[in-house]
């Protein structure tokens, strides 16, 4: 145990952020850099060591937080990489990223708050960083076995490293223009810096895996090609048929899914524009939708400029403690306010768009810009949520992103058909225990398997694919794998 009373003399204590009128000028993350490392080591020490370790029921992937938390208790930072990386690749991305249902399973959270799980993590990893003590590793002698993998987002990362650890030679295709999925244009620099996502890349270089950027299979290259070219496939193309809403006014100009939205922004900090074709400067905008998309979409509306921003639910507000329904150590949906929230705007629960109002269309063209938002208030009445009459009312809308989540695989590119792919009910690619579909050697993990979930849950399903597929491969397999499709009992 770290520290015996460390949970009774020390209180919680989070990483410290940048005053809002100094970061909504930048890019940068929002965190103070340094903050942490002060405090660090006594955070650590309120880990109580318990002998059930809920945390690791709360974590997907499986890792060994009382472990590191020793380590990084007593400063002893390269064995707490060590521990870390034992079940996690990418401990930078879900140490900035992931909403920690790991202290919400702390044991000390039952009746105090949580150990700053998260924070020890990213403490963890970006010392280990700066003391070089993240070094290549490739495998001693490769397999002559070769594997593709379709997607560069953190399951699709994960499967290719521990398959290329493992000695087959992996090649990653990305149909985007740079390796990181979702990592790299759909999460804002100010929640991670890119830079992590080209560290981690160029040490799976160094460790033999090759990457083939502006390639989508299914239209560039027949699936079915490939997977005669290699000896097994892992699709790990993502969640990406975004949820639209259609309501009169939806093809107004002015209104793009997130995911239209946010990928230009960042193409910004790449450099690839002076400023976003899509800006929110000077504008009313609306996001619909109040998760952690829309709140990427709040906070970049912020940095662009915006007049005003104003996010919308369609679901009550949530409440600051758990409910009845969601005791310990099961994940809470509870009122969260991040960093972007911080920095203003207005959120709005309880209410429905019923219509899109918008501007002439100017000569030429075939519709106006969007300029008003119709809303109403909705509430549950027998389990549906029903209009509530004389509520209707409209707001300013020059912007308006829709971040409403996903309802599976990109169905239009070719892909599934030219691999044969089964399907389940909810869109996904079926699969097996050992993430196998119903073609030979093609494997599924992540979001497309799946289906909409979190960074954790990706990357553990990356590693657990690579073991399915290691198997295939060799008979055998020594790669960690964390969990199993069907198991659903701690999905977040």
């Amino acid at each position: 145990m770290a520290d015996p009373k460390g949970f009774l003399t020390t209180d919680r204590e989070v990483a410290k952020t940048r005053p809002v009128e100094e970061r909504v000028k930048d890019w940068n993350e929002v965190y103070v850099p340094g903050s942490l490392l002060p405090i660090i080591s006594k955070q650590a020490g309120r880990c109580m060591d318990c002998g059930i370790p809920f945390c690791h029921n709360g974590c997907p992937l499986g890792n060994l937080i009382p472990e590191w938390n020793d380590y990084a208790y007593r400063e002893d930072w390269e064995a707490a990489s060590e521990r870390l990386h034992a079940t996690n690749n990418f401990p930078e991305f879900t140490g900035r990223l992931c909403p920690a249902p790991c202290e919400s399973a702390c044991v000390l959270g039952i009746n105090q708050p949580a150990v700053t799980i998260k924070n020890v993590e990213v403490t963890i990893i970006d010392k280990a960083w700066d003391s070089g003590d993240v070094t290549p590793q490739p495998p001693e002698r490769l397999s002559g076995k070769t594997v593709a993998v379709i997607g560069s987002g953190p399951a699709g990362l994960a499967a290719a490293q521990q398959l290329t650890r493992a000695g087959h030679t992996v090649a990653v295709y990305e149909r985007a223009d740079r390796i990181g999925g979702l990592l790299r244009y759909g999460i804002p620099e100010f929640k991670m810096e890119k830079r992590h996502i080209n560290r981690r890349i160029e040490q799976m270089r160094a460790e033999g895996t090759k990457f083939r950027t502006g390639i989508e299979i299914g239209r560039d290259v027949n699936a079915a090609d490939l997977r005669k070219r290699y000896d097994a496939v892992v699709i790990a193309a993502g969640s990406t048929t975004a949820r639209d809403l259609p309501v009169p006014g939806r093809e107004l100009k002015g209104v793009y899914q997130a995911m239209e939205y946010l990928p230009l922004a960042n193409k910004v900090q790449e450099g690839d524009y002076i400023t976003s074709p899509v800006s929110a400067e000077g504008k009313h905008v609306v996001v619909i939708g109040g998760g952690d998309t829309g709140a990427d979409c709040v906070g970049t509306a912020h940095r662009q400029g915006a007049a005003s921003v104003t996010q919308l639910e369609i679901m009550p507000k949530p409440g600051e403690e758990r409910a009845p329904h969601q005791p310990w150590p099961t994940f809470p949906m509870l009122y969260k306010v991040t960093s972007a929230h911080e920095e203003g705007g207005e959120r709005v629960y309880s209410v429905s768009t019923t219509h899109f109002e918008g501007s002439a269309p100017e000569e030429g063209e075939a519709v106006g810009n969007v300029q008003w938002l119709h809303m109403v208030e909705v509430e549950f009445v027998d389990g549906k949520l029903e209009q509530k009459p004389g509520t209707e009312r409209k707001i300013p809308a020059q912007l308006v992103t829709l971040a409403m989540g996903f309802t599976g695989i990109d169905q239009d590119n070719g892909l599934v058909e030219q691999f044969g792919l089964e399907l389940d009910a909810r869109g996904n690619v079926a699969r097996d225990a050992e993430y196998a579909t119903n073609v030979d050697g093609v494997f599924v993990a992540g979001d497309a398997g799946r289906g909409q979930s979190l960074i954790v849950w990706a990357i553990a399903e990356g590693r657990s694919a690579a073991r399915g597929v290691d198997r295939y491969l060799t008979g055998a397999s020594t790669l960690h794998a964390p969990v199993k499709p069907t198991d659903r009992a701690l999905a977040v």
